[in-house]
């Protein structure tokens, strides 16, 4: 992988980690476009500059997430990101096989688009406007809903943002709860996959990778910060969406791109 290709793969996973269109589906795309051989280190790449996104939540809401005053948001965070930690590492291997096939991605893309088309039909009386209502019982149900996202194109974005409407949470409500929500479940994921996990092929662990050459640091440190710059701008522009249109654009979005990455991987590739 070239730094140039890194940087495009960064800008995607800042454009679509906090929308509900699978960032995850979208750089397997682009790196199977681009010919970038599947080693460890591009496997790893793709997963720690999630960390740039993470920041750029924690940019944009630090009030929230250093207000050490309300305890109760930071329970429901540690409580709703439970179930991910427990199934994700029950599944990891599954999860690892799916990644190789694009197929079953693009699927499961066009699936999810004609679900988004019709979420707002689904729940139009959210009761709870607020982070502050939302109860630990609810904040654990869409932490269950975020679980959906491990079949690779899902979305956890869009997967969490349902499970909170369902629960009663309005649009605007669900999706900054989503944000917030990605901040332990993205930072468990890259940790875990930095320091605790072992590869296969190298025996290696994610941080070695890393660190195994200065083109490798490079890439890591360009990418996170292109990630969390593009972050920024993702999520205000996603809210601005949401409050005005919903989610159907981005179904809409879903289908046809999942339509032609079908078409693409089944004949053309």
């Amino acid at each position: 992988m070239e730094t140039l290709q890194a940087i495009i793969i960064a800008i995607i996973e800042g454009l679509t980690e906090y929308l509900p269109v699978s960032s995850t589906g979208h750089m397997i795309f682009a790196s199977s476009y681009f010919g970038i051989q599947e080693d460890d280190f591009v496997k790893l790449f793709q997963v720690s500059i999630q960390f740039g996104a993470i920041l750029a939540v924690v940019a944009l809401y630090w009030k929230k997430f250093f207000d050490f005053s309300k305890f109760n948001f930071f329970i429901k965070l540690a409580c709703a990101v439970v179930p991910a930690l427990v199934l994700g590492k029950l599944f990891d291997d599954k999860i690892e096989a799916v990644l190789g096939n694009p197929i079953p991605i693009a699927i499961v893309l066009i699936l999810g688009g004609f679900a988004l088309l019709f979420v707002d039909k689904f729940f139009q009386n959210p009761t709870i406007i607020q982070e502050e209502d939302i109860t630990i019982k609810k904040a654990v149900t869409i932490g269950f809903w975020q679980c959906l996202a491990m079949m690779p194109g899902t979305s956890r974005s869009a997967a969490s943002i349902i499970g909170g409407m369902q629960q009663g949470l309005s649009r605007q409500a669900a999706a900054e709860f989503s944000f917030f929500l990605a901040v332990p479940t993205m930072l468990a994921v890259t940790t875990y996959s930095l320091f605790l996990k072992t590869y296969q092929t190298s025996q290696m662990k994610g941080y070695e990778l890393i660190l195994k050459s200065n083109e490798n640091i490079k890439m890591f440190l360009v990418g996170n910060v292109v990630a969390f710059v593009v972050a920024v701008l993702a999520i205000k522009f996603f809210i601005e969406i949401i409050k005005k249109y919903g989610f159907k654009p981005w179904g809409w979005y879903r289908i046809v791109v999942g339509s032609l990455l079908l078409v693409y991987f089944t004949y053309l590739k």
